[in-house]
């Protein structure tokens, strides 16, 4: 569990699918991600975020506002796995959160968190993320987060024709150290 001053981010638990579904399948939530999906589609997504979390002992974690416990989305980390892109294997920091709970700053508390977590626990070289130029929300926070933007890294991915090109924004661990 990482805690920061009005969040946390834990683990995934039973019933955690039926409130990520609820909260985060909404149509301005899912845009840039395919679409609303069903209910079976995003309980097979919690069930592979805890399978990660059980193998390798970070995923995209749930996050809650410690002030009422709120489900707010997921915040976190992975191993970057798309087979058709240049960043295969990297540390990869990755988001979504509810629709009423942006432009809080909470997205930017989680990611901070996060990115604190593979430089400082896992020993991150460099994190990457991924997006598209038309999600807008997504690499403004990367930009605010310190993150470069890499266009040599950029790639068409199949799952998202219609969105292509896949954006690749990175930080390399001195770079996030020397922000603090």
């Amino acid at each position: 569990m990482i805690e920061t001053e009005r969040l946390i981010l834990r683990d995934w638990r039973d019933g955690d699918a039926e409130s990520f579904h609820r909260h985060t399948n909404t149509p301005a939530v899912m845009r840039w991600l395919g679409g609303v999906k069903s209910r079976e589609d995003i309980q097979l997504v919690a069930d592979r975020l805890r399978r990660w979390q059980e193998g390798r002992g970070f995923t995209f974690w749930v996050v809650e506002r410690k002030a009422d416990g709120a489900f707010l989305g997921f915040c976190g980390l992975k191993i970057a796995d798309d087979l058709n892109g240049p960043v295969l294997g990297e540390t990869e920091i990755g988001w979504r959160f509810r629709e009423d709970s942006w432009g809080q700053g909470y997205a930017k508390e989680a990611a901070t968190a996060s990115l604190d977590h593979a430089f400082d626990a896992l020993k991150a070289e460099r994190v990457i993320a991924i997006t598209f130029n038309q999600n807008e929300g997504s690499w403004g926070l990367m930009k605010r987060l310190g993150m470069r933007r890499r266009e040599d890294l950029d790639y068409d991915d199949p799952r998202f024709a219609d969105l292509n090109p896949t954006i690749v924004y990175e930080i390399g661990r001195a770079e996030w150290q020397a922000r603090a």
